[in-house]
C-alpha cells in the first residue's frame, strides 16, 4: 500500500487505492480547507504534490478550470478533492494554508 507524507508536519499515512488526497489528509487528522465537499467548485483544498505525481490520477477538465482561477498555482498544484490514489507509488504533499483558496 502506498503512503502519503503530509508536509509541513511530516506525518505519513497509508493511502488506499481510489481514495482522494482530501480523504487521506482529513483521515490523518491534519486540517485542510474544503468548502465545496469535493466538487472542484471552490479551490480551497489546493495543495502541492512534491513527489509521486504518477501515483495519482491525472488532472481532469473541471479541476484544471478551477486551478486556472487560483493565485499561486504551479506545475505541482492539485486540488486534494480531485486527486485519486492509483496505488503505484508513495506521494508527498504540502498543505498550503489559508490563502490557497477562495
Amino acid at each position: 500500500m502506498p503512503t502519503v507524507t503530509i508536509m509541513p508536519s511530516g506525518k505519513t499515512v497509508d493511502a488506499a487505492e481510489g481514495a482522494t488526497l482530501l480523504q487521506i489528509i482529513m483521515s490523518s487528522g491534519e486540517e485542510i480547507n474544503h468548502k465545496c465537499d469535493g466538487k472542484a467548485e471552490c479551490g480551497s483544498c489546493h495543495i502541492f504534490v512534491h513527489e509521486g505525481r504518477k501515483g495519482i490520477s491525472k488532472v481532469a477538465r473541471e479541476e484544471n478550470e478551477r486551478l486556472d482561477t487560483i493565485v499561486g498555482v504551479g506545475s505541482k498544484s492539485r486540488l486534494a478533492c480531485q486527486a485519486k490514489i492509483l496505488g503505484t507509488e508513495n506521494i508527498k504533499v504540502e498543505l498550503l494554508g489559508f490563502s490557497s483558496g477562495f
